[in-house]
């Protein structure tokens, strides 16, 4: 049978969501905390990867396992076996044809800045003290929904089949005076498209790049050219849709 897990985790002490040789990530933590549970070697899939440091409000992945499981149950040994900054909301059967991953069919993310120092938001935002023209931003993320290929956005040197994304939604947020997020919403994302997107956005809030400068990075295909990728912390995937 097929099970689904719903769940969310506090990236900073990850090396993001994959299982990786050296480091610990946070689909170790759940296969290994499943496969405890349930004796028996239990793989997960995920509904994306998530980068180092990476936060998820709201993240599904998948696993097989041959015999019923009381879902209630599980749920509640997981949350006493893994570690406090990972947390299963539920645990639900679902149809053999349901995958993490290629079923979703939006996922969002959210980016969070603050203007001021503020000890109590720096974990999770990333702080600049820059006269950002967030109006000017936002004109240039709604450029962003015109068009499908991002490879301007996409990490050098990645085995990715395609830089098509279909973008449905892109616009900063005000929180209060001093606080902001950014909201982007998509089929599917490159890897570190999110946090290259609002490097740009940021040097277009700076003034260092136009609004036409900016037309031209989205269709000029090129990273070099796009703006640098933000840290990691302050990014959080919010939700997945299905």
């Amino acid at each position: 049978m097929r099970y689904f897990l719903w769940f969310s985790y506090d990236g900073t002490a990850y090396h993001g969501w994959q299982v990786q040789p050296y480091a610990n990530s946070v689909q170790a933590e759940i296969q290994t905390a499943l496969s405890t549970i349930l004796r028996n070697n239990v793989e997960v899939v995920g509904a994306g990867r998530t980068d180092a440091g990476v936060h998820a409000r709201r993240m599904s992945a998948h696993f097989d396992f041959d015999g019923d499981i009381d879902c209630k149950q599980l749920t509640y040994k997981l949350n006493r076996l893994l570690p406090n900054d990972i947390s299963i909301e539920r645990v639900e059967i679902v149809s053999s044809e349901m995958h993490a991953r290629f079923s979703a069919t939006a996922r969002t993310y959210h980016y969070y800045i603050h203007l001021y120092k503020n000890p109590f938001l720096r974990a999770y935002s990333y702080e600049t003290h820059f006269n950002l023209n967030f109006d000017l931003m936002n004109i240039a993320a709604e450029m962003l929904l015109k068009y499908n290929d991002f490879a301007s956005f996409c990490k050098s040197h990645t085995d990715v089949k395609t830089t098509i994304c279909n973008v449905t939604e892109a616009k900063w947020i005000r929180i209060d005076e001093n606080s902001y997020y950014f909201r982007i919403t998509a089929n599917r994302f490159l890897r570190n498209m999110v946090r290259a997107v609002v490097g740009t956005l940021v040097e277009v809030g700076r003034g260092r790049i136009s609004l036409e400068e900016f037309q031209r990075i989205v269709e000029g295909k090129d990273r070099c050219k796009a703006g640098e990728s933000m840290p990691g912390h302050a990014l959080f995937l919010e939700d997945v849709r299905y």
